[in-house]
């Protein structure tokens, strides 16, 4: 078995598991909503983080928080998002620096069209094949790698302790 550091063998193998897991049911959810609504699951992912925002507008840095993209591919997908009507640009009173993207009334329809496509899938590909118990488990799992700090601040680990692309992931 190849180097895995300090993890064993149940955590090397859930570790695959996950990344398998999400790899398949993203795939899954983008191929569905780029058949069916010709919509990009990151682009439904910004209308969705939006809808939920209070006024349904975030600033760019809320927003890249919020989205699984780099600062310069959520720029380019706002920009294309704006151009498609969807979104639009407001600037901060109390910073002129700063902008807010905000979701339209036509990015509203769009993700509401969109919204039984991907929740179909959710439930296909992923979280309807568990019972409640299990879905409450799996969230109570994955609710403790996210609600954890990820990367220690400098200093808090030995250097042989720092994440480390190269050990499982």
């Amino acid at each position: 078995m190849p180097w895995s550091g300090d993890l064993t063998e149940p955590q090397m193998l859930a570790w695959r598991h996950f990344l398998r897991a999400h790899a398949l049911v993203t795939r899954a959810l983008e191929s569905d909503l780029l058949a069916e609504q010709r919509l990009p699951l990151a682009s439904y992912d910004v209308l969705v983080q939006l809808v939920e925002a209070p006024e349904h507008r975030l600033r760019m840095s809320e927003l890249a928080e919020r989205v699984l993209l780099s600062r310069s591919g959520l720029t380019r997908l706002v920009d294309r998002l704006e151009r498609e009507g969807l979104v639009r640009r407001e600037a901060c009173d109390s910073d002129a620096r700063g902008l807010f993207t905000v979701l339209t009334d036509a990015g509203l329809g769009r993700l509401r069209a969109a919204s039984p496509v991907h929740l179909r899938g959710v439930a296909e590909y992923a979280v309807g094949r568990l019972d409640d118990a299990e879905a409450r488990t799996l969230a109570d799992l994955l609710a403790r790698m996210v609600d954890e700090p990820l990367v220690p601040a400098q200093g808090d680990q030995p250097a042989d302790r720092q994440p480390s692309l190269t050990r499982g992931g």
